[in-house]
């Protein structure tokens, strides 16, 4: 059954219950147990009728084991999101501006550096709305493994 309670468990608990309530309200314990079981399925039943009317015949459709957590493994999906073979689709590549040169300030640290740095880069990405072009990740084989940090494990 469920928790570790047997049928065999169930009746011994069931006859130790008999002997401590007694014969004369052992009827009226069950008779509200009865009822307590009868108004769990009652609340059951009504929430699936809520649920099926809130969704609609959608539900009788869903694939629930689809839906099922433990189903996801985020090994498996990074393995296979990693390995798939379907080449990604060609980006238009953006025009890129020629950037003027910019002289560099005598204190490479300085404030004055890092704005003409910042400058002169915004200036090479001016041409164009889209983010430039990266390069396709490597492709590991079985032989070749892929390079290990411990510090990112």
């Amino acid at each position: 059954m469920f928790f570790g309670i047997t049928f065999e468990k169930l009746i011994v608990i069931g006859v130790i219950a008999a002997l401590l309530v007694g014969p004369e309200r052992l009827p009226r314990y069950a008779e509200s147990f009865a009822r307590l079981v009868k108004r769990a399925g009652d609340y059951l039943r009504g929430a699936k009728d809520r649920m099926r009317e809130e969704v609609g015949p959608e539900i009788d459709e869903l694939d629930w084991r689809k839906l099922d957590p433990r189903q996801y493994d985020p090994r498996r999906i990074i393995r296979d999101a990693l390995m798939d073979d379907t080449p990604a689709p060609p980006r238009p590549a953006a025009p890129v501006a020629e950037a003027e040169p910019v002289a560099a300030p005598a204190a490479a640290g300085s404030a004055a550096a890092l704005l003409a740095t910042a400058t002169a880069m915004n200036a090479a990405s001016a041409g164009g709305e889209s983010a430039p072009v990266s390069k396709a990740p490597k492709v590991f084989s079985a032989e070749e493994l892929p390079p290990y940090d411990s510090e990112a494990t």
